[in-house]
């Protein structure tokens, strides 16, 4: 009966004319409503600081009634109301229009001196003064159906509503009164076991909804956030609890490595390789080595910072699958890492990775590549090498997860960046052989502990924290992009570098001025400015003001784009003579291809890009990375940025070229960066920052996030409790046969549309 009433439709419990501006704001059933939490709450008697308002910002404001006077309008005829409300220090004028001055009777009765009460509306400026027009507003006590609910409301916090001009927060208030109050505890069945809530302190469900909803007391709503901040990480790591059972259960091949006395290509390529393995190193590939010889599935997720060496710690697990007789597959997000990969491996490997061709070593194996606008005959060709195993280790983009894509015995799947993939195409390589595959997920965004344990909770994790030596170093800073002397000098800059036979990226956002704003490669920069985010509406149990995302920033310039600004550069007389080569995601793969050989040759000495290069891109000579509209991209895509100089023998340098103003989250991000190269501070900052919903992909996805007051770096103690309890419900009760609330949250909450989250970082 429970789930019956929590999917009722609000245009059948409302009806249409309250539920369609709802339904505009997400909300189709009862259970979306009452899941649409209040973003924060006005204390009785507690008015807002009417300067944090702003001339078009959508506003909810709790005010008092100063005056209000009613005047006919000898001009252009009618009646207008006037009234002033205020803060104690600072006013905001209210109007109000009618064709009769009685028509206006009836806000004046209201809007009397000494009255408090909520306004709503879109604020304007009328000869130098805020105001609103024709706002929307309900008056504290007055709006009541008695004088005893009028006593009881004027005491009592009040709920403040993500809300629309169409719907503000006080009808949503309605609307969740009118739903919740017939609803009994047997109406709502609770996902957290009672012996759970009994543990943690933690009231029911039905009652949470009361509280968070229809607050008494400030002690009321608080308590019912932190019982529904643990819902949203218990339901979320019992999900996670499950996967981990349900793989734990699975066979796998157990891939030992070479027999004794046998060839071993992995104890050829340690003998070749020209450098020592850091102590990191070493560690990491022992966890590892002793996953792949379990008859059990791994499932590690390698984290390291840009440059610790994951590449060959990879490889390494790759050779003892190939010495074992299976093969491997390398997932790559896009045709420029995949190729770079492909390079990498051939190189690091020499004659090991020559099999049957002239100066090939005795004991090698193949390496293939697979993309998506290969030659078909080039394609054949490595379809064959997979099938037949010629090949032993596979690399690819999406292409690898075509059906007409089989091998002879895959053993291992590496997916580097593990965040450009959903769950069903990290599983779909995995299920194709007769047995679970062992899995290897990459990653070069550190991400910190308590979002490991939300994000990839199903995942060992490895860290590689150590840089091997010889690494020089970036310097960074941050070029405010209208001070014109600073500007000048980065162009200077980046020619004394190409002078001293160095190489320079430059990245855009965007490719062509007509691209509209934010807007990236549709084809292989995926992520490129979607990793931008605005404010966001979570509640936090501090006081914030009400006020619409799009007017948190001011209108701004285009953004730079990569054909505009190469056109610009090879103009400009710095640069007289320099070779400059373009690069975006709507290229030809091949010509990607020419591209990126022609400036790793050196024929090209700077490259004019998009964020088509953020990751895994590796040209030794590369000094310098200027990065136009930088306060424009996220913390984590900048680190990458930034990863990509340095990586020879010169020391590096980032040039962050930004109009944030001081002050806002985008200057935040920019300065952190030039501040420090610890990119777990810099994830942690990023998290901060950032709404959860992106940080978990919801975003990106398009769907909503299931996390609405967790918040995974504040709530560090909360998920790990939720851990613990979770994996202890999990492991007495499996398929959760005894708690069908929490497994029909877990499907409610976590549906296959929607669970692509659990994957991202």
């Amino acid at each position: 009966m429970g789930s019956d009433r929590l999917g009722e439709s609000l245009d059948r419990l409302l009806g249409p004319r309250t539920a369609g501006p709802l339904a505009k704001l997400g909300l189709h059933t009862s259970s979306d409503l009452l899941r649409h939490y209040p973003r924060r709450y006005s204390e009785p008697g507690r008015l807002t600081d009417l300067s944090s308002i702003a001339v078009g910002e959508h506003v909810t404001v709790m005010a008092e009634v100063r005056q209000a006077t009613v005047r006919d309008m000898r001009s252009r005829g009618g009646a207008m109301l006037q009234a002033t409300v205020t803060d104690g220090r600072r006013e905001l004028s209210l109007t109000f229009f009618a064709k009769r001055r009685g028509s206006l009777g009836g806000h004046e009765a209201k809007l009397r001196p000494g009255r408090v009460g909520l306004f709503t509306g879109t604020v304007g400026a009328y000869r130098g003064e805020l105001q609103l027009t024709h706002p929307d507003y309900q008056i504290v006590g007055v709006d009541a159906e008695d004088e005893e609910a009028a006593l009881v409301e004027v005491s009592r916090p009040i709920p403040i509503y993500p809300a629309s001009a169409a719907v503000p927060t006080w009808r949503i208030q309605r609307a969740v009164r009118t739903v919740l109050d017939p609803l009994t505890p047997g109406d709502l069945p609770d996902p957290i076991p009672a012996s759970v809530r009994e543990r943690r302190g933690l009231i029911g469900l039905h009652q949470a909804l009361k509280d968070v909803h229809e607050p008494f007391t400030a002690a009321d709503w608080r308590g019912a956030r932190r019982r529904l901040r643990y819902e949203e990480a218990f339901v979320l790591q019992a999900a996670l609890a499950r996967r981990r059972a349900e793989v734990a259960g699975q066979d796998a091949v157990a891939r030992t490595g070479a027999a004794p006395g046998a060839p071993s290509l992995l104890a050829a390529f340690d003998a070749r390789l020209p450098f020592t393995l850091t102590g990191g190193q070493r560690e990491v590939g022992g966890q590892i080595a002793e996953d792949l010889a379990r008859p059990r599935p791994m499932q590690r997720l390698l984290q390291g910072e840009v440059g610790s060496g994951k590449t060959v710690v990879a490889l390494r697990a790759m050779l003892q699958v190939v010495d074992s007789g299976g093969q491997t597959a390398l997932l790559a997000p896009t045709e420029v890492l995949a190729s770079q990969h492909l390079r990498t491996l051939r190189s690091l490997l020499g004659p090991l990775a020559e099999q049957g061709m002239l100066g090939g070593a005795e004991n090698a194996t193949r390496i293939a590549l697979l993309t998506g606008s290969q030659s078909t005959a080039a394609r054949r060709e490595a379809l064959l090498d997979a099938a037949s195993g010629r090949a032993g280790i596979v690399v690819g983009t999406h292409a690898l997860l075509g059906e007409k894509v089989q091998f002879a015995d895959l053993g291992l799947v590496v997916v580097d960046e593990q965040h450009r993939f959903g769950v069903e195409q990290r599983d779909e390589l995995r299920t194709r052989g007769a047995t679970v595959v062992h899995l290897l997920v990459m990653t070069a965004t550190p991400i910190p502990r308590t979002v490991a344990m939300t994000v990839f909770g199903d995942l060992e994790v490895s860290t590689l924290a150590e840089v091997p030596a010889g690494r020089p170093g970036v310097t960074t800073h941050v070029v405010p992009s209208g001070n014109v002397a600073w500007t000048a000098r980065t162009w200077q800059r980046v020619r004394e570098e190409i002078d001293a036979g160095h190489r320079v990226y430059v990245v855009c956002p965007r490719i062509s001025p007509d691209d509209p704003a934010c807007v990236g490669d549709a084809t292989d920069d995926a992520d490129l400015v979607t990793d931008l985010v605005g404010p966001g509406d979570g509640a936090d149990d501090g006081w914030e003001p009400m006020v619409a995302p799009a007017a948190q920033e001011p209108e701004r310039r285009s953004l730079r784009a990569v054909l505009e600004v190469a056109q610009e550069l090879a103009a400009h007389p710095a640069l007289s003579g320099i070779r400059i080569g373009v690069l975006h995601g709507r290229l030809p793969a091949g010509e990607k291809d020419v591209v990126m050989a022609r400036f790793a040759a050196g024929e090209d000495q700077l490259l004019v890009s998009t964020t088509v290069i953020e990751v895994g891109v590796d040209v030794p000579e590369a000094t310098v990375m200027v990065v136009l509209d930088a306060d424009r991209f996220g913390l984590s895509q900048l680190h990458q940025l930034r990863g990509r100089v340095g990586r020879g023998t010169a020391p590096g340098l980032c040039l962050l070229v930004s109009e944030a103003p001081e002050g806002s989250d985008a200057a935040t991000r920019v300065q952190t960066l030039a501040e420090t190269t610890d990119g777990f501070r810099l994830a942690t900052v990023d998290l901060e920052l950032r709404r959860e919903g992106d940080v978990l992909g919801a975003s990106q996805s398009g769907g909503a996030s299931s996390l609405r007051l967790l918040r995974v770096v504040r709530d560090a103690d909360v998920i790990a409790e939720a851990r613990e309890d979770a994996a202890e419900i999990v492991a007495q009760d499996p398929d959760l046969a005894a708690s069908p609330a929490l497994r029909s949250a877990i499907e409610t909450w976590l549906d296959p549309t929607r669970e692509e989250f659990l994957d991202r970082a």
